[in-house]
């Protein structure tokens, strides 16, 4: 069972968060860039249940690989964590990946295209943010996320294989749970 070494990261706002949390589990989700309508629609799903996650003990940490003055726009009002990492350093360390694979999935063209997309959207281009990637960013990056145990322990994991697969909100609270009563096993979740 693999184990993160314990660190503080900035958060695009300018706080100082723990990684893994000294006081609960840690849900680390990486995304793709900071204006994805995939991403955006998804943390606005965690950001409408952020009470309920974080009273099934569970802190919240999402990285883009984008810069702090893209993100700002998009992710500056979330309820938790926002990291930049335009350099990659948190993906390749954690082993996430880029693949046209991410684009090729049918979720992935159909998500965007949904009425629900476009005022997540609209909210992210009124502060000045931009739909499309810039600078180091790609359309091809993958998401990831992973829940760790206070002490660094991995507890369970997944890698996407397209740019609309990442775990629900009900999956991570089951993950969650679980973890409390099973002692935290290690296991590896599906990919839709």
């Amino acid at each position: 069972m693999r184990t993160v070494e314990a660190r503080e990261l900035s958060t695009i706002t300018g706080e100082r968060v723990r990684l893994p949390a000294p006081d609960g589990l840690t849900h680390l989700q990486f995304r793709r860039y900071a204006g994805c309508p995939i991403c955006n629609m998804h943390l606005r799903t965690i950001a409408a249940r952020h009470e309920e996650i974080r009273a099934a003990g569970v802190h919240e940490i999402v990285v883009f690989h984008s810069c702090a003055e893209d993100m700002l726009p998009h992710q500056g009002l979330l309820p938790f964590a926002a990291i930049a990492d335009p350099a990659r350093r948190l993906y390749a360390e954690f082993g996430v990946e880029t693949s046209a694979g991410a684009v090729l999935h049918p979720r992935a063209w159909t998500t965007p295209m949904r009425p629900g997309a476009w005022p997540v959207v609209a909210r992210g281009l009124l502060r000045g943010g931009r739909p499309y990637p810039t600078g180091g960013e790609t359309v091809l990056g993958l998401p990831a996320d992973f829940l760790i145990d206070p002490g660094g322990r991995i507890l369970s994991h997944r890698y996407g294989r397209h740019a609309g697969d990442q775990w629900e909100v009900d999956e991570l609270l089951l993950l969650a749970a679980r973890a409390r009563t099973q002692g935290g096993p290690a296991t590896r979740t599906h990919h839709a």
